[in-house]
């Protein structure tokens, strides 16, 4: 079908094109979001390590992203969109047999520790396969005129996944126990591989490749932003379930749970003011709502205001993937998306990557509040980085 015709689809129909495709990123940050508020006090609680570890296992997967989302787009660009998927899905898969391996050594904490690094870095490459291709193929099949809605879709089931895995997997462990994580994240891996193999193939855009470096280069100041703006996520993510034992607070799962609902009713609201607007607006609007976010947990003395905190900076962040990404891509030639799209994704991993010790280290250092603070900071000079990048913009298109 040419773009053309899927041009004149209705809204809804062209949602209904979209969503068999995503639903793949779904399924991936699913099996992630069952580990998010269990792992970390797992390996601090269960195997004793310390809260830099705690971080850090969380922050493994991200390595492993940094490293193979460049590989993942190239994969898109050159084996075609589906058969990435593929991989994709069955590598996570093996993740979820090692989470499960890990559960059978709490006596052993180095060998439960391992296998849970094993399964994290694994799961890493899952999630730069899966993603990417998953994003390309919806884009290929709708059209590149849809960018910004397949991108912004993609992000409402990756944080709508994680936004019901959080609860979910505190609600699996405390019933079945820490296996059943494990089990979940295999099934989470191979059964979507059925319904990936049925789907049509989209042809592989054929032109000469431009060099990584070069791709790199003209994605990496949006790259930048969405790094500096992701910190805010990555400290809420990995730290509020210690941070709200800490102050003995319940409800951690549930203040994810309302940073992901809150991240997909905007982008189910918002999502085409991206094209009716324009990127770096929007992107505006969407860190100063996270700044303010950010800045709320780390003031607050109170539960719900931290609830209210998490929200709005769910809030905050739901668009800026997308806002910034559609202006990353726009001058990059169709037999480059996949590569840009993976080299503008990977600063998200690295931001994630390294936020988990970093953070680690401040809580020890000055206790949990302070994390939201700098996590603000860098939020604030992504907006200005916007600015500067919006500036920049207008004065080439005056040329």
């Amino acid at each position: 079908m040419t773009t053309a015709s899927v041009s004149q689809y209705s809204q809804r129909e062209l949602t209904a094109r979209i969503l068999p495709y995503v639903f793949f990123t779904f399924a991936c940050y699913l099996a992630i979001g069952v580990q998010l508020a269990i792992l970390p006090s797992y390996v601090h609680l269960n195997l004793g390590y310390n809260t830099v570890l705690a971080g850090l296992i969380i922050s493994i997967e991200y390595a492993a992203t940094v490293v193979t989302r460049p590989q993942a787009g190239r994969m898109v660009d050159r084996l075609g969109a589906k058969r990435t998927v593929l991989y994709g899905l069955a590598i996570g898969g093996v993740s979820g047999v090692c989470t499960l391996l890990a559960a059978f050594f709490p006596h052993i904490p180095w060998l439960g520790l391992t296998f849970l690094v094993l399964g994290r870095l694994l799961l890493g490459a899952c999630e730069s396969m899966v993603s990417t291709g998953a994003t390309i193929w919806g884009i290929l099949t709708v059209g590149s005129e849809h960018t910004a809605i397949v991108i912004s879709w993609n992000g409402i089931c990756t944080y709508g996944a994680l936004a019901v895995g959080a609860p979910l997997g505190v609600f699996l462990e405390r019933i079945t126990g820490f296996w059943s994580i494990g089990a979940m994240v295999i099934l989470l891996g191979f059964a979507p591989i059925a319904m990936a193999a049925r789907l049509p193939r989209v042809p592989v855009s054929h032109g000469e490749k431009l060099p990584f470096h070069h791709v790199f280069g003209k994605v990496a100041p949006f790259g930048l932003g969405l790094a500096l703006g992701s910190v805010g996520f990555g400290v809420l993510a990995t730290f509020i379930t210690l941070d709200f034992a800490h102050r003995q607070w319940n409800g951690a799962a549930f203040a994810l749970t309302l940073f992901g609902a809150l991240f997909v009713c905007a982008r189910l609201i918002f999502a085409h003011s991206i094209n009716r607007v324009g990127g770096f607006r929007v992107a505006t609007v969407c860190f100063s709502a996270e700044f303010f976010g950010l800045l709320l947990l780390w003031l607050t003395h109170s539960e719900a205001l931290a609830f209210v905190g998490a929200a709005l900076t769910g809030f905050g962040f739901s668009l800026v993937f997308p806002a910034l990404g559609v202006e990353a891509v726009r001058h990059i030639p169709p037999q480059d998306k996949g590569t840009a799209l993976g080299a503008y994704g990977v600063f998200m991993d690295f931001a994630l990557m390294v936020i988990g010790p970093a953070a680690g280290a401040i809580i020890g250092g000055f206790g949990y509040p302070p994390i939201y603070l700098f996590a603000a900071c860098s939020v604030l000079l992504a907006l200005g980085l916007t600015q500067w990048l919006s500036s920049r913009e207008r004065k080439t298109k005056m040329i």
